[in-house]
């Protein structure tokens, strides 16, 4: 199974079930709201959201590669541990570079809105049935 293929149904599973051998052991990993490197601590941000959040579903909507950079555009949405259930929905992609052993070894996510205006989608009133 070639990387494009793993990283499809790593999507489709996630954040269950993820294939973390693709990531080099200091892959370097950065979103609007965190910075760091290492395979070990981005395998436990994953099993954070995926004990935190319920109602995961990370929609894959185009994978590309180019040479050794890989973009995914996607929209992740998930529901917060809140009274009220807010759900978030963060729209954005990703640039995977890879490196000559077919390892990610940087994986950067640019969001399409800023992290506070998705922070505020918590604060929506429920809606009524």
């Amino acid at each position: 199974m070639d990387l494009l293929d793993i990283l499809r149904q790593d999507y489709q599973n996630f954040p269950q079930d993820q294939t973390f051998a693709i990531y080099s052991d200091d892959v370097f990993f950065q979103d609007p709201l965190n910075r760091f490197r290492g395979r070990e601590r981005y395998q436990k941000m994953i099993g954070f959201l995926g004990r935190w959040f319920r109602d995961i579903h990370l929609e894959l909507h185009d994978l590309q590669q180019t040479q050794q950079t890989i973009r995914s555009d996607w929209t992740l949405s998930m529901t917060c541990p809140l009274p009220w259930q807010p759900r978030l929905r963060i729209s954005g992609h990703s640039l995977l570079e890879i490196n000559a052993d077919n390892l990610i070894i940087s994986h950067i996510d640019y969001w399409q809105k800023p992290p506070l205006k998705i922070l505020m989608q918590v604060f929506r009133p429920p809606t009524s049935p």
